[in-house]
């Protein structure tokens, strides 16, 4: 039984969650072989201010442009 183990660094909406899993799910069912109702997804969304890399906690960043952005808009809209 496949269990994989997902952790977010912040929130996703319930709607994210959703298809996550089912992309999970589908991606095991087809490249392992395995049943969909034997894959077992579990999402752990970390708050930013209890997660840190570099030294420096992940809410003290700059925000991440998103797919589509121009990277430059995060950095002059703050």
């Amino acid at each position: 039984m496949p269990f994989v183990d997902i952790r977010l660094a912040g929130n996703a909406t319930r709607e994210q969650k959703a298809a996550i899993v089912a992309d999970v799910t589908r991606s095991l069912v087809e490249r392992l072989g395995k049943p969909p109702a034997a894959v077992q997804v579990v999402i752990s969304e970390v708050s930013t201010e209890n997660y840190g890399a570099g030294g420096q906690l992940v809410a003290d960043r700059a925000p991440v442009p998103k797919m589509g952005e121009d990277a430059n808009a995060a950095v002059t809209s703050r």
